[in-house]
């Protein structure tokens, strides 16, 4: 459900494939009225080495990101005015684990 529409690059930011040990998933939305955030990148950054895994949420707001096995923390790409009211906590990820639900909870400031 959540891979429908999301895209991944299984590339790291130097530009080296990596064995895959498992799969970082989960749904980025805004808090008012629960809305998908569409095309947003969510970086998984590995916490030993720093080397960074991105996807791009689709448009039911979600991603997935394969990854080597480590430890991860999440990030995810904010416009002007936003702030993260909810994010995931770090994560580890083992040979052929998913862990999903590692949701983003945008808050987006409306102008008025």
């Amino acid at each position: 459900m959540l891979s429908a529409g999301c895209y991944h690059s299984p590339l790291t930011s130097a530009g080296a494939k990596q064995s895959v040990g498992g799969t970082i998933a989960g749904i980025v939305t805004a808090t008012d009225r629960n809305v998908p955030l569409v095309g947003r990148k969510v970086t998984a950054v590995e916490i030993g080495n720093g080397m960074r895994y991105d996807a791009t949420t689709g448009v039911d707001g979600g991603y997935t990101i394969q990854v080597p096995r480590g430890s991860y923390r999440l990030e995810v790409e904010l416009h002007e005015g936003e702030t993260v009211a909810k994010q995931p906590n770090q994560t580890r990820i083992t040979n052929a684990d998913l862990d999903p639900h590692r949701d983003f909870l945008i808050t987006v400031r409306r102008g008025g």
